[in-house]
């Protein structure tokens, strides 16, 4: 790779990085390219951009950007992860893929400026999706407004009610 491709390179990084919500760093030894390919795919349809990069590349890129928390992360074989939208997806895919693989192995995370150990990836991939969190706060939002037209239709329910009573009361 030519000094050119590698500033290329770390100006495609430095800009992935200044605009992502969150960020994965991973270990990805031993692993068949079958299996890399596997985890692409997951990544992807979860909307998440994985490489495989040299640490210098990315210590370059991370300068001067809210990823600058990554670089206690970046020793050994580094694939990274970046999540440009919802932070919760990839975090998902990456634990299942932990649980699922024994030989990769998540070393860390920054989310929105601030790292991510462990066990807050670990916690963030617990969290619902964001669409399923839309909708339970949607769902709060309707509550009182059902509730209060509930109301307000139990008053004539209520009246229609004894009307029908004193009918059939009359009736017998």
């Amino acid at each position: 790779m030519n000094r050119n491709s590698k500033e290329q390179m770390v100006a495609e990084f430095a800009e992935k990085l200044a605009s992502a919500k969150a960020a994965f760093i991973a270990d990805y030894r031993g692993l068949t390219v079958d299996q890399v390919n596997d985890l692409r795919g997951k990544l992807r349809e979860a909307g998440v951009d994985y490489r495989v990069v040299k640490n210098t590349l990315l210590k370059l890129a991370i300068k001067g950007t809210d990823a600058e928390c990554l670089e206690e992360f970046l020793q050994g074989p580094t694939a990274i992860a970046i999540a440009l939208d919802d932070p919760v997806a990839p975090a998902k895919a990456l634990s299942e893929y932990v649980k699922g693989n024994d030989k990769f192995q998540l070393k860390g995370g920054m989310l929105e400026g601030k790292t991510l150990a462990l066990d807050d990836i670990k916690a963030l991939a617990d969290l619902p999706s964001r669409e399923v969190l839309l909708a339970k706060m949607l769902g709060s939002m309707s509550a009182p407004a059902t509730n209060f037209v509930g109301v307000l239709a139990a008053v004539p329910r209520s009246l229609v009610q004894v009307l029908a009573a004193i009918k059939d009361q009359k009736a017998d």
